[in-house]
């Protein structure tokens, strides 16, 4: 027996209010260090939804504040970085990525491996760009105005840093994998941003250095936005791509050459609209994926804060029905 795979993104979090209580009192950096909080929180979906692989409750900033950088992640804003890294004094306080840098973490994957049993568990990293981009812009920003102005008017600063970057987070995958995880994403947030002349310049070797420390498990590489980059993104030694809402499932599959299996991508939104919607338009990207070469059922983003959880384990439940095969 067969069927399409089905996991969300941003799946364990404040959508269930089981995980609203758990964390109470506590910061996400701490939770995230915590192996036993870590562990319960990533298994907080797949009791309730019943799907097919477990992602790791962490953040993507957890690497780069293990080896020292001064940040916190600030509710209602994301992470702040105390002092932006935008010379080369900067890039040479950011030490490579050691076991003991992230031992409260891969603990808690190894408490996870122990627990899920036969259910996948995905580890994940932020990619260079994105991960370039905070520490730069200093936070979350719209228009990435300081990371594309030092990317083309100090090249070498730049890749500088991404290349930093990409070791700490390849490190991290690694680790991961060592530890059990059964698969690993990385996630580019904001590489959407970018043409795809830069991002093949500037963002895609080392997008491909960070994937590179991963070789025994499949790897996904997902993006926000980055429909005309998927060309670009497929060529990141991946066996994966993540395609987000705003481009048709068979679009992206001729955009890639329909080599690679797609993971994707109802729009999060969709979630709110009621329960014929939902079906039709879950209907419609199983539809949509019936002749790739592989599919994993996913949103086109992450879980939306306010999403009604009993909406989520529905769609688990028709993709299973939908696509079981004996």
């Amino acid at each position: 027996m067969s069927r399409t795979p089905v996991w969300f993104m941003r799946q364990a979090g404040r959508s269930l209010p089981e995980y609203r209580r758990l964390r109470e009192g506590i910061t996400m950096l701490d939770a995230c260090n915590t192996p036993e909080l870590a562990a319960e929180i990533t298994m907080q979906p797949v009791r309730r939804h019943g799907v097919d692989a477990a992602i790791f409750f962490s953040d993507i900033v957890v690497p780069v504040k293990a080896v020292g950088v001064d940040l916190d992640i600030v509710p209602g804003t994301g992470p702040v970085v105390a002092a932006p890294i935008r010379d080369q004094a900067g890039i040479a306080a950011l030490r490579p990525l050691q076991p003991d840098d992230v031992v409260g973490p891969i603990a808690a994957i190894r408490l996870l491996v122990e627990e899920l049993g036969d259910t996948p568990l995905i580890g994940f990293a932020g990619a260079p760009f994105t991960l370039a981009s905070y520490l730069i812009e200093g936070g979350p920003s719209r228009d990435h105005a300081a990371t594309k102005s030092l990317m083309w008017a100090e090249p070498q600063l730049w890749h500088a840093l991404a290349d930093r970057l990409a070791h700490i987070a390849g490190s991290y995958l690694a680790l991961q994998v060592g530890a059990g995880a059964s698969a690993v994403q990385l996630f580019d947030s904001w590489a959407g941003a970018l043409s795809e002349t830069d991002y093949r310049e500037y963002v895609l070797p080392h997008s491909r250095t960070a994937l590179s420390y991963v070789a025994e498990v499949p790897k996904i590489h997902f993006g926000v936005g980055t429909g005309e980059l998927l060309p670009a993104m497929s060529e990141a030694g991946i066996d994966v791509l993540g395609v987000d809402f705003r481009i048709p499932l068979q679009q992206a599959a001729a955009r890639v050459g329909g080599e690679f299996a797609l993971q994707g991508n109802l729009d999060p939104a969709a979630l709110f609209a009621g329960a014929d919607v939902v079906e039709g338009k879950v209907a419609a990207v199983l539809e949509s994926a019936a002749d790739l070469p592989g599919h994993i059922f996913n949103l086109g983003h992450g879980v939306l804060p306010s999403t009604d959880p009993g909406v989520l384990t529905a769609v688990v439940a028709q993709v299973h029905d939908s696509t079981e095969r004996n």
